[in-house]
């Protein structure tokens, strides 16, 4: 059985095997992804990667195959992909981002 090929992201150039698995089999899923711009697959991608634990990374991996399934666009309460350096980043991203830092 050959691989599929896929379209890829802008900073994230590389599809995990995880992800590109369900991509391959959910037709409708696929579809989605196909249609939309490189920079909203790189959401995706992002925020897949962006999980710590396995059980998140497994709830994400299986919420995109239904939210892509279902024509989402772009991953929900997403703030974004914070790889990019071709924008700074937002004032509200930053806000979130440095609430993490404040804990200790």
């Amino acid at each position: 059985m050959a691989t599929k090929t896929l379209s890829i992201g802008t900073v994230h150039d590389k599809i995990p095997a995880d992800l590109h698995k369900v991509l391959t089999k959910n037709e409708k899923a696929r579809a989605t992804w196909e249609d939309i711009t490189p920079l909203a697959r790189n959401e995706w991608l992002c925020w897949v990667e962006s999980a710590t634990l396995n059980e998140t990374r497994a709830r994400r991996i299986k919420r995109a195959e239904e939210e892509l399934a279902a024509g989402d666009r772009r991953p929900c309460c997403w703030i974004g992909c914070i790889h990019r350096t071709d924008k700074a980043i937002s004032p509200s991203v930053q806000w979130v981002l440095s609430r993490g830092k404040k804990k200790s």
